[in-house]
């Protein structure tokens, strides 16, 4: 019998609103505490979804007064860390942490150690990996529609750390959790973007080869690109372009000349409650979930050999070695990169 939970949202700004949407969808998931610096941003949630839960202006008062079993984690890139830490310390089941991990490699290989030591069940917000048209591209590539793949095109607008994570773990997906044996990186840094309060390129581009030796080209926020967001996977009978919600583009089978792509739902409301769903189903059987921190650190490594393949001026391989933290922080540190304007977001 699946067993209920008691759910606290940390964060109550527009994600924070779609984890309550996911949460009031699944029955057996009662969110009974809010928080949010901005008291008003959780009242509006409570009103919305009738939550009757109560309010908290700061996390860790929540963690003392309520006994709540699972935390969404909806705050800016470099709260993520030290909320979760203190979440899993008090006792906290499982954590749903907004994507990006962290601000840097030595930060995000950090949630593997508190895993490890507290036990805490942690995802990331990969909610995309449950669209419709994601999920059975999935299906299509190991059954061998496509052939044998061969190569992949990945696009994301600007920002590889905060966009870029959704279409390389999108490809990770495709190529059957596949690693990638090395990356070589460039950026635009014509104009610095700072997405909640992260600074970072707004185009870049760059190659990278997967233990299975499939190719991957990126490229993020740049003039001209052929895709918004989202994979072309090539093999040998055929191809497909899948973007980040899961609707296709061109898409062709060789030997079957009229295939087509289905029309497929690309709500992201449906992938949200679905991330939820298979999160607590997780904490139900124990199976490890869908969005688990593993796949999220594979995800993580990758960027961040991006940017050191950039400060470097080479190839990295992968795994990373020790002490890289962000290398786009060091070159902006370090005088390294030189911009006309930084722009907010938001």
């Amino acid at each position: 019998m699946d067993k209920n939970y008691k759910v606290a949202i940390i964060g109550c700004g527009g994600r924070g609103d779609k984890h309550a949407l996911g949460f009031d969808a699944d029955n057996r998931c009662k969110v009974t505490a809010l928080v949010d610096i901005k008291r008003e941003a959780a009242e509006k949630i409570n009103k919305k979804y009738n939550f009757k839960a109560n309010i908290y202006q700061d996390y860790r008062e929540m963690l003392v007064r309520e006994k709540v079993d699972i935390v969404a984690i909806c705050l800016w890139t470099d709260l993520h860390l030290p909320v979760f830490m203190d979440c899993a310390q008090a006792g906290i089941k499982a954590a749903l942490v907004e994507k990006p991990m962290a601000i840097t490699w030595e930060n995000s290989k950090k949630y593997r150690q508190i895993v490890e030591k507290t036990g805490c069940q942690l995802t990331f917000g990969h909610q995309r990996r449950f669209a419709e048209g994601n999920q059975l591209a999935r299906k299509w590539i190991k059954q061998g529609k496509f052939g044998e793949i061969t190569r992949m095109d990945m696009f994301s607008p600007h920002h590889i750390l905060d966009c870029g994570t959704h279409t390389i773990d999108q490809a990770l997906s495709f190529n059957q959790e596949k690693d990638v044996k090395w990356v070589l990186g460039a950026i635009d840094t014509r104009k610095i973007i700072s997405i909640y309060d992260v600074k970072a390129e707004t185009g870049a581009a760059g190659t990278m080869v997967f233990e299975n030796d499939v190719n991957a080209n990126i490229q993020l926020g740049l003039p001209d690109q052929e895709m918004w967001g989202g994979v072309r996977v090539e093999g040998t009978r055929g191809f497909i372009e899948v973007f980040w919600d899961g609707n296709y583009g061109k898409g062709k089978v060789y030997d079957d000349p009229q295939w087509e792509a289905p029309e497929v739902n690309t709500d992201d409301e449906i992938q949200m409650k679905k991330m939820i769903s298979n999160a607590v189903d997780s904490l139900n059987n124990g199976k490890e979930p869908e969005l688990s921190y593993k796949k999220a650190l594979r995800a993580a490594e990758i960027i961040f050999a991006f940017y050191e393949s950039v400060y470097r001026h080479k190839l990295i391989k992968l795994p990373l070695t020790e002490g890289i933290k962000n290398p786009f922080y060091t070159m902006l540190e370090q005088g390294q990169i030189s911009y006309d304007e930084m722009d907010k977001m938001p």
